[in-house]
């Protein structure tokens, strides 16, 4: 059960929160998704908070399918259901087949993935558990990403071991429509 409130526009605490609504619901999937609920509780934090994920899905010279092999890894290696649940779609989306995000939670040791998603897939595994990384697996990621990918995917899965940690802190619940 969510720890905070599970707003909606009706809840707005002023006409002056309307636009971030519409933003919402312009820029992301309805029904609005639970973690966006919660967050409004700090309107001006979910304002910034979405562009910064949409600079980072917009803007990136990161692969789509690179970057949801990031977060579904932070997802995986975290335990949570719900990144998880929200990524399978954005993943299919960027190229990845069912097989393959079932493979996901295995870590960089299926032949399902060429030597450049292994090894995004190592690093976010490893960034995630340990924090710093090591030598070897950062060289393997930059043996394939130029610095500006690197600094893109790195943002990535920071970006998204927050997002985890925020779901967990607030106990967001997975909404009914993801759950299998």
């Amino acid at each position: 059960m969510s720890r905070v409130p599970s707003l909606s526009r009706d809840d707005a605490a002023s006409v002056h929160q309307q636009p971030l609504w519409d933003r919402i619901e312009a820029e992301r999937k309805m029904p609005t998704a639970n973690i966006f609920r919660s967050l409004a509780n700090a309107p001006v934090l979910l304002d910034a908070f979405l562009s910064y994920a949409n600079a980072m899905r917009d803007s990136s010279l990161l692969s789509p399918k690179l970057r949801e092999l990031a977060i579904l890894s932070v997802g995986h290696a975290t335990g949570s259901e719900y990144e998880i649940a929200h990524h399978q779609s954005h993943g299919r989306k960027a190229g990845l087949t069912d097989e393959q995000l079932a493979a996901v939670a295995e870590g960089d040791s299926t032949e399902l993935f060429n030597d450049t998603e292994r090894a995004v897939i190592a690093l976010a595994r490893e960034s995630t558990l340990n924090v710093n990384v090591s030598d070897a697996s950062w060289a393997a990621a930059a043996k394939h990403l130029d610095d500006q990918q690197m600094v893109e995917l790195t943002l990535t899965i920071a970006w998204y071991n927050s997002g985890v940690r925020v779901m967990g802190l607030l106990g967001i619940e997975l909404e009914d429509s993801y759950r299998k």
